[in-house]
């Protein structure tokens, strides 16, 4: 039996294609707003006094949405995903904002529970994107990391890291990978800096 030779380019050509996922790559720079007070130049930490007080006086300044509190919102802006983190900083902002908000005196939030806070990484997918996440990693030049603890729910998902991923040394990558594609959010130290 034998086979035409372009029945055998297709039936090779189909199969390779069936096997390879159709996956590209897009990257842009994160970027944060410049007047976002109170300053803070120390980039994302675990709970200390000098962070935990920043934090007090962030959720103090109520508003609808303040900066110092929702900037992670304008870091990786992107067609496919909704990015939120939330740090032991985070923490802290948002329940004294929460009651600030709420024409509530501000608390005192636990300390210990900012101490045992890490970086959540939360992804959620854009509606029009079509592209499920299926990970996320932090990429610091050849160095690839993992988060320790990652959950995936409705397309997106939560990925935990320590501290280190997010040092601000150097750049880093924030890259999630979707099924149709990866969506790099390159961020530079000063604005790593500037994170909270």
């Amino acid at each position: 039996m034998r086979l035409c030779t372009v029945c055998v380019v297709f039936l090779l050509a189909s199969g390779a294609a069936a096997q390879t996922p159709v996956t590209s790559a897009t990257s842009f720079q994160g970027t944060l707003p410049a007047d976002i007070s109170p300053a803070w130049n120390k980039g994302i930490l675990p709970i200390n006094q000098e962070n935990y007080w920043n934090a007090v006086a962030c959720g103090k300044q109520g508003g609808a949405r303040p900066l110092c509190v929702f900037y992670d919102a304008e870091v990786c802006k992107n067609d496919d995903y909704e990015l939120s983190m939330f740090t032991p900083y985070k923490m802290v902002a948002y329940e004294v904002w929460r009651a600030v908000r709420a024409k509530q005196e501000a608390p005192t939030p636990s300390y210990a529970e900012a101490q045992r806070t890490r970086i959540t990484v939360k992804v959620v997918p854009k509606p029009a994107a079509k592209n499920p996440v299926t990970a996320v990693v932090v990429k610091r030049g050849a160095q690839t990391i993992k988060p320790p603890t990652q959950s995936l729910e409705a397309g997106g998902g939560s990925f935990i890291f320590d501290f280190a991923a997010f040092a601000p040394g150097s750049a880093v990558s924030i890259d999630m990978v979707g099924r149709a594609r990866t969506v790099s959010c390159v961020i530079e130290p000063a604005v790593l800096t500037r994170m909270r």
